[in-house]
């Protein structure tokens, strides 16, 4: 029974990681209309990283990195917040919020492959069979009526940029999650994204952040972004994939989408067709496909 209860807990604080996720693709755009993608990254790395380290000290769980691990750790960076933020922000720049979350949401659909490569994970025929439920969902989603992408090429090649590279980072994650904490591996993975992206700020966006004037609303959106999508989502997910694998925490984001055209509804004005309400039908079946068996086994195990 501990163990169901312990399963239920992590399902659920995986559910509030996607929709941390999911409402962050609306904050992003609230904060562009002020600043641009790197110092919006970069301040959102550093407000997480100052709050995630005073966390770390107040309740003296600092973690020593070991040196052979720190590799690692600036993999881990690299591919996100760097690589995948990269992607994902100047993909936003091109397309809605609601379709930059539909192609994020690719990520279960290709991290099955790559957790079965890296270190055997598999999903039984029931998962699946979810998984494409979901992505056929996500088609819905994604194209009008007559089957037309809503989104410029561009745009979809950087959001696909930006789903390769999450898959990466849940690969080296994996590895990650077994000797540290999950707040110790974001704390420093922040810390070195943070590093990776000031660089890029300076180049080409200094004199347009020290002119900008952002209102008080815009800098609450920002301070959101880094305590809930740079922070606690990224310390759920990490303790999800850690004790029920990549395959399956990345199944739940195909919920993103739902969140993200809800959220962007009632903030942002876009759009929200019956075609939307269908596929987002669909990717709730999906999801609830992807994670039966599961459920399943441990009522049979409870029973005994």
């Amino acid at each position: 029974m501990k163990r169901l209860y312990q399963r239920f807990a992590v399902y659920l604080g995986t559910l509030g990681a996607m929709f941390f996720w999911g409402i962050s693709f609306v904050w992003t755009k609230i904060v562009f209309e002020y600043y641009g993608p790197f110092t919006t990254l970069l301040l959102r790395l550093l407000i997480s990283s100052a709050l995630l380290t005073l966390y770390a000290r107040l309740s003296k769980r600092s973690e020593k990195i070991r040196r052979r691990d720190w590799p690692f750790f600036f993999l881990l960076a690299f591919l996100e917040p760097f690589c995948y933020f990269i992607g994902e922000s100047f993909g936003l720049l091109l397309v809605s919020s609601t379709l930059a979350s539909i192609m994020i949401a690719l990520i279960p659909v290709i991290s099955p492959l790559f957790a079965y490569l890296f270190y055997r994970e598999r999903l039984a025929l029931v998962n699946i069979i979810g998984l494409v439920v979901s992505f056929f969902g996500l088609a819905l989603f994604t194209t009008t009526g007559d089957a037309r992408l809503e989104a410029s090429p561009r745009g979809l090649l950087l959001l696909l940029f930006a789903v390769v590279s999450g898959i990466g980072y849940s690969i080296v994650a994996k590895r990650l999650s077994h000797r540290y904490r999950p707040l110790t591996i974001v704390r420093v993975q922040n810390m070195i994204g943070g590093l990776y992206f000031l660089p890029f700020m300076a180049l080409f966006e200094w004199k347009a952040t020290l002119s900008a004037t952002p209102p008080f609303h815009v800098l609450m959106n920002l301070v959101m972004l880094a305590l809930f999508g740079s922070s606690l989502a990224f310390i759920l997910v990490t303790i999800s994939i850690r004790e029920i694998g990549i395959s399956k925490t990345n199944i739940f984001t195909n919920i993103i989408p739902i969140i993200t055209a809800v959220s962007a509804y009632f903030l942002l004005g876009e759009g929200f067709s019956q075609r939307k309400l269908l596929g987002m039908g669909i990717i709730i079946s999906g999801l609830f496909l992807s994670q039966y068996q599961k459920r399943i086994k441990a009522k049979v195990i409870h029973e005994r």
